[in-house]
């Protein structure tokens, strides 16, 4: 049973490209890219976008991660309305409901589960843990 633990992150919402080129600030982070204009950096003190004068850059509190096992991803694919790349390469986000649940997962060893921190016990309860 994976734990799920709020993180301190901060989104950037810009140009694809000024993403592409961003800079985030912090040690071990990890930037997932939630959509071709956004992107969420889990572990990031701040971030910084010279290519984009409109872009938002914002803290962001709301989402729990937890680290998975290939056990754990397997045991995942039961409850997901969409396809998991086993065999994906390190660092490949996928995103969809788990068990009715809107998440991601950044493909890994281990892998990474990112759901909105208020939707954390309700996946729990779904999935049983």
């Amino acid at each position: 049973m994976p734990a799920l633990e709020p993180v301190d992150a901060w989104r950037a919402v810009a140009s694809p490209a000024a993403l592409d080129a961003a800079r985030w600030s912090g040690d071990d982070v990890d930037v997932i890219r939630i959509a071709p204009d956004e992107a969420l950096g889990i572990g990031a003190t701040g971030a910084t976008l010279d290519d984009d004068p409109d872009a938002i850059v914002e803290p962001d509190s709301g989402f729990s991660v937890g680290l998975l096992d290939m056990g754990d991803v397997v045991t995942l694919l039961a409850h997901t309305e969409w396809d998991v790349p086993m065999n994906g390469a390190s660092g490949t986000v996928v995103q969809g409901k788990i068990a009715g649940v809107p998440a991601k997962l950044l493909i890994g060893d281990p892998s990474l589960l990112v759901v909105q921190t208020a939707y954390v016990d309700e996946l729990r309860a779904r999935l049983g843990w």
